[in-house]
């Protein structure tokens, strides 16, 4: 079901969407995150223009992942994939025309809202400096560890 974002675009709300992910969006997959990790990985030294696709397709899981549209157009994804003490947060990506826009909270919102109801906890991992993490943290993720390249947090339930 469509649900707006209100301050979305200054004229407007935006509908936006979530739908299962299936194999045959891979490709589109891996091409976003090539280019949403390109500037935090080429910051760290770390870009490779297969690697970066590789990774997504070698961990690529359709049934736990999601396409995110917004006014009917791929707007990017996101994987909940489950873990031993709760959910790992993955592969969350959306495109650099609708990023700081208030889609990104909308939708972990949503997925949090779920894992809240299901006394779940949410671990991630985000490039060190990207500006992400900023989201993350004002969604009641904290930093649990660190090494030079990622930092990985953690939200309790109801965080």
């Amino acid at each position: 079901m469509p649900q707006p974002v209100p301050g979305f675009q200054a004229d407007r709300c935006v509908q936006w969407a979530m739908r299962p992910a299936a194999p045959t969006d891979v490709e589109a997959i891996a091409e976003l995150r090539a280019t949403v990790l390109r500037p935090d990985l080429e910051r760290l030294g770390r870009f490779d223009e297969h690697r970066v696709r590789q990774r997504l397709r070698d961990s690529f899981s359709p049934e736990h992942t999601s396409v995110v549209s917004a006014d009917d157009a791929f707007a990017g994804c996101v994987t909940l994939r489950p873990a031993e003490d709760g959910r790992w947060l993955e592969h969350f990506y959306l495109t650099p025309d609708v990023q700081g826009r208030g889609l990104g909270s909308a939708v972990l919102r949503t997925l949090l809202g779920r894992t809240d109801a299901d006394g779940l906890l949410v671990r991630l991992n985000v490039l060190q400096g990207s500006a992400a993490q900023r989201l993350y943290e004002r969604h009641g993720f904290t930093v649990e560890a660190e090494d030079p390249v990622d930092v990985y947090m953690v939200r309790r339930p109801g965080g």
